[in-house]
């Protein structure tokens, strides 16, 4: 039995479970927003968040934590350099999950998870086309 026990194990192993979460989390670091299934988002948030807070921390055993953590060091790179000092004044709650739809196959719910200061990224090209699709 495993009343009252945290977290979720998505049918997989402990390793897989872990790969899972670490492949995610990474994905989330380097794109900063990601869709994914509503159970792997929670998940993903917990260990995200603190996986920032030792970014804002900034020091040396911080990075190295982090580098356990994650599966790529341009994510530490990105979360140290970039993400990290965007949120220097804040307390937690640096993510945001969103419900966007139902998957086809399995109508499981989906959701989007992203920094709250995300902003959609357009190119220039792209601007412009808007612009003159609106007039």
């Amino acid at each position: 039995m495993r009343h009252k026990k945290a977290g979720r194990h998505f049918g997989r192993t402990a390793n897989q479970r872990k790969a899972l979460i670490r492949g995610l989390i990474t994905s989330l670091i380097i794109h900063e927003r990601i869709e994914t299934t509503l159970a792997r988002a929670k998940e993903t948030r917990a260990i995200a968040e603190r996986l920032v807070t030792l970014g804002v921390k900034g020091d040396l055993n911080s990075r190295r934590v982090a580098i356990a953590g994650l599966a790529s060091r341009t994510a530490v790179t990105k979360l140290f350099g970039e993400i990290a000092p965007r949120f220097q004044g804040r307390n937690g709650g640096y993510l945001r999950i969103v419900q966007t739809r139902r998957r086809m196959g399995d109508s499981a719910p989906m959701a989007v998870i992203e920094f709250v200061d995300y902003e959609k990224k357009t190119t220039p090209a792209k601007e412009e086309k808007a612009e003159k699709q609106e007039k």
